[in-house]
């Protein structure tokens, strides 16, 4: 392969050999895998005559004047105007582009089960991302125009982010100094009503002088704060259903220390969404309740209404799922770190009988993990703006709220990995045993309200409709009320989508076919949010509006303190 000119000119050799250099030494680390010949040689190929035009490209800019146009049409790594303005700079910029190319299509070729092809291309993506031109001082024209036009302050303040963010233990996403929860974040006000070691429950004042007589509980993830609900008032759910007449619950758990390192699954049912439960019917009378979940707080919530069902207890007047797995056959991009491996190591170092005792997962770890799913957007973005620019990232609530982390107890976390998504058992009747009952989804009656987002990341949109054929519904003159809405945008942007911005889309079909994308097909799309879509299908289920009621809690349960109260203050 011993080429001498491509189109004309000289080939750029050194680049050429330094990517196959780099690419021997990533093949050689992956024992057992290859790469089909024609796929390779097509590969090679392709790069050979890329790089001779990227090559003649820079030759050409050199002689006359640069382009204008960046060198990357619609990567904003290379859109600003430096990157353009300087010949060697795009010609970088280029040819790390084709490398990350070549690369991925190399990962894509590898021959292997679809688990092990995934892996590699996350990693070769990780790699790639890591390795822009854009990320070092030295190869970014438009962090050094930066630098020179201030004289050095940029850089000094770069390093000062730097000292900040390794004390946060962070890479920070926005300015932390803006927001104060309870001030600016979870400002929708309430009274902590009832407290046990893993959660507090919050009764948000009424904004309307009648409600449902049905009241509505909200469980969140515990994996994140609960506040992702109650952001600004203008954007948040919580408010919202408060607006819409409902007498309204929330479970804010507690950010476990040590003292919590030793709780389990079973320990979150029995104290988090039963033991709420329990104190949203006797505050409010009620038999029957509304409830909500999010993301794995519908995982909890749906596994605690399962116990409570074999019991022969039916709690929930209505289930809404937002962004939930029961099915964990599909996972998207998380089942690339789940494997029996990965889950006895962790077993062993953090589970009940890991040789030096329970411990925890610590919230820094769990959110670094989610950051890396979209490292340019949520890692290197940062390191760019804050290191290299010394720009101090601007106020966001949800960016604030994503880095306000959490732990989790090992125990609770190595049975939801085990159960879940390395062996699928939730979906299966009976299969598991939890707070001493076997468990069945298909034992709660109750209409259900699934809601996915197309484009998520964490729970995907068919993962999320897998729920529909586990749920049965409710019986008699309610059977069969089963409801899927899938709204535009992502795991977290497609949940907190307030009407009144009039953002986005979603889409509703009634049948219920078995496959997702024959759904899909069949859906008509509505402009805006599903807010008032789930709220029309909420409100029946509220029964007749009462007189609100004059003060929080009852006489049992008594206020403890003001919304958002103090578990969610504290720090992972």
């Amino acid at each position: 392969m011993n080429h001498k000119t491509i189109a004309g000119a000289s080939r750029p050799s050194d680049p050429a050999d330094a990517f196959g250099a780099a690419i021997g030494d990533i093949w050689k680390s992956i024992s057992g895998l290859s790469v089909p010949w024609p796929q390779l040689a097509q590969i090679q190929g392709e790069y050979l005559q890329q790089a001779g035009e990227v090559w003649n490209a820079s030759l050409h800019a050199l002689q006359q004047a640069p382009a204008a146009k960046p060198p990357a049409a619609g990567d904003r790594r290379f859109g600003a105007a430096e990157w353009a303005a300087n010949p060697v700079a795009a010609f970088t910029a280029q040819l790390y582009l084709l490398n990350a190319r070549a690369l991925l299509q190399l990962a894509d070729s590898v021959e292997g089960d679809a688990k092990t092809k995934a892996r590699i291309r996350f990693a070769v993506q990780q790699w790639i991302d890591a390795a822009s031109p854009s990320n070092f001082l030295a190869l970014n024209p438009e962090a050094l125009h930066k630098a020179l036009s201030t004289q050095g302050e940029s850089i000094a303040q770069g390093l000062q982010h730097l000292l900040e963010d390794l004390r946060k233990g962070h890479v920070s996403q926005t300015d932390e100094s803006v927001f104060e929860v309870g001030r600016n974040v979870a400002t929708t006000a309430g009274s902590v009503v009832f407290e046990n070691a893993l959660m507090q429950l919050i009764e948000y004042r009424p904004l309307t002088a009648k409600v449902h007589e049905r009241p509505m509980l909200f469980v969140p993830p515990c994996i994140n704060k609960y506040y992702i609900l109650d952001l600004q008032p203008d954007n948040s759910l919580i408010r919202y259903t408060v607006e819409q007449g409902h007498r309204t619950f929330v479970v804010s758990w507690r950010n476990p220390d040590e003292s919590l390192a030793a709780h389990t699954w079973d320990d979150y049912i029995d104290e988090g969404p039963i033991a709420a439960i329990r104190a949203v019917q006797a505050i409010t009378g009620a038999q029957t309740i509304n409830t909500l979940g999010f993301c794995v707080g519908g995982t909890l919530l749906a596994t605690a209404l399962a116990v409570l069902a074999a019991r022969g207890e039916q709690a929930a007047h209505s289930v809404t799922l937002l962004t939930t797995l029961l099915d964990f056959e599909s996972t998207g991009i998380l089942d690339i770190f789940i494997d029996e491996t990965m889950v006895q190591m962790r077993e062993m170092t953090i589970g009940a009988q890991a040789p030096g005792g329970p411990g925890l997962l610590k919230g820094k770890e769990l959110a670094a993990t989610f950051s890396f799913l979209r490292p340019n957007d949520l890692v290197w973005n940062y390191v760019v703006g804050n290191y290299l620019k010394g720009e101090t990232p601007p106020p966001f609530d949800l960016l604030y709220w994503n880095g306000d982390s959490t732990n989790l107890p090992g125990p609770m976390y190595c049975w939801y990995l085990r159960h879940t998504y390395l062996q699928n058992e939730l979906k299966q009747p009976d299969a598991l045993t939890v707070c001493g009952e076997k468990l069945d989804l298909g034992r709660i009656q109750a209409p259900f309200f699934v809601y996915g987002s197309r484009e998520d990341h964490i729970v995907p949109w068919t993962a999320a409709y897998a729920s529909m054929p586990l749920l049965r519904g409710a019986s008699g003159a309610r059977a069969n009320s089963r409801t899927f809405v899938l709204g535009a945008s992502g795991h977290i942007a497609g949940v907190i989508n307030p009407p009144a911005k009039g953002k986005r889309s979603h889409w509703t079909n009634a049948a219920l076919p078995a496959d997702a994308e024959a759904w899909l097909a069949g859906a008509t799309e509505h402009p805006g949010s599903w807010w008032p879509r789930w709220s029309d299908w909420l409100k029946p289920q509220g029964g007749k509006l009462v007189n609100a009621p004059r003060a929080p809690g009852s006489a049992r349960y008594r206020p403890i303190e003001p919304a958002p109260g103090s578990y969610v203050k504290a720090k992972a």
